[in-house]
């Protein structure tokens, strides 16, 4: 039964869901009512085994981008399909500011297959923003995916490894050889002694072609990183 205290806090402050604003008689996360969480897809098997695109039939296998492409990450996962209500929250946390979303993405994203299949990192890497967008924003949304999907291992987390010196276009309306041709010289490394013979967890919002990521995962290679892992809270395809 619920305390008095529970009952009170409740009327004081409900919860509302984040899909469609219904009231929810609970406060647990994640905070979406039945019928909106039955509409979030968390990506599990059949899919690619290196970039983890969802197939409809069949077992695991290469995806077509994969077999064509030499990319330098060794696995990427992600844990929901890109589309609503998901897409409308991510949205609203990189562009918006709203981070009441937050907490509820990344109790969804720690349930998913995709996130009990990574490696133990030595390293975890948010991507990152240019100096100038990061100011215009006020933080940036892998970082806090990262600090909310990974809390026991906060410690791991250093977002001054990478950098974004560059500028670039937004990727949301590139093709993937635009995305690639975009991106080149846009990162460099830092801190490379810290990522030397290390297993790495590079962590953004959305995998779309794998571009940025992949940008990022060849620089690490080419410092010595033993091993590089994507993990995205959301996925195209």
């Amino acid at each position: 039964m619920k305390t008095f205290l529970a009952s009170c806090q409740e009327l004081a402050f409900p919860s509302f869901c984040l899909g469609c604003q219904r009231r929810l008689p609970w406060r647990r996360l994640p905070l979406f009512c039945d019928d909106c969480l039955s509409g979030i897809t968390a990506i599990s098997s059949p899919r690619c085994l290196c970039c983890g695109a969802p197939f409809a039939t069949g077992e695991d296998h290469l995806c077509g981008a994969c077999l064509q492409r030499d990319f330098s990450f060794d696995l990427a996962r992600a844990a929901l399909a890109y589309q609503p209500p998901i897409t409308g929250l991510i949205s609203a946390l990189k562009f918006q500011g709203q981070l009441s979303g937050l907490a509820s993405l990344a109790a969804l994203a720690r349930a998913s297959r995709g996130f009990q299949e990574l490696s133990a990192p030595d390293l975890i890497l948010p991507v990152p923003l240019h100096p100038q967008r990061l100011r215009e924003r006020g933080y940036n949304q892998a970082l806090l995916l990262a600090r909310a999907c990974f809390p026991e291992r906060r410690a791991l987390i250093h977002p001054g490894v990478l950098l974004r010196h560059r500028a670039t276009v937004p990727q949301t309306a590139l093709s993937g050889t635009l995305r690639r041709k975009n991106l080149s010289g846009a990162f460099s490394l830092i801190q490379p002694h810290m990522v030397n013979n290390r297993k790495i967890l590079l962590v953004d919002d959305v995998f779309t072609t794998g571009s940025t990521v992949d940008v990022c995962a060849r620089i690490l290679s080419r410092a010595g990183a033993a091993r590089v892992e994507i993990f995205t809270l959301a996925k195209t395809f």
